[in-house]
C-alpha cells in the first residue's frame, strides 16, 4: 500500500505512527489508525524535505550521509531537525494525527 513512500526508502515497515507518538506525545491508540490517512496527513503537515529528514533521522541514518543529502553542515542539520521535532510538537500539527481528526471531517 505504501511501499513506494519516502518512509520506506529507509524504513522496513510502516512505523511512522509508533515514531510519531514518540515525537509528537500522542498516545498510538490515538493516532489514527489508517496507515494511508496517516501518511497523507504527515505529507500535508511536513515539506518535502522535512518527511525525508524525519524518515532518515528515525531510520538511525549517520549524521554525516544527512548531511551530504540535503547538504547541509552541522549547525545547519541541528537547526533542521530542531524545526522538524518543534514542528510535530505544536498543537495545530499534532493533534490533526489523532483519530478524532478525521472522524469529524468525514
Amino acid at each position: 500500500m505504501l511501499e513506494r513512500t519516502v518512509w520506506r526508502q529507509y524504513h522496513e515497515e510502516n512505523n511512522f505512527r509508533e515514531k510519531l507518538s514518540n515525537f509528537c506525545k500522542l498516545d498510538v491508540i490515538d493516532i489514527i489508525e489508517n496507515d494511508k490517512i496517516l501518511y497523507g496527513v504527515l505529507k500535508a503537515k511536513l515539506t518535502k524535505k522535512e518527511l525525508k529528514l524525519f524518515a532518515m533521522d528515525t531510520a538511525e541514518i549517520d549524521d554525516e550521509k544527512i548531511k551530504a543529502e540535503f547538504s547541509y553542515n552541522d549547525e545547519e542539520l541541528e537547526k533542521a531537525k530542531f524545526k522538524l521535532y518543534k514542528k510535530l510538537k505544536q498543537d495545530k500539527t499534532r493533534l490533526d494525527f489523532r483519530e478524532s481528526s478525521t472522524s469529524e471531517e468525514f
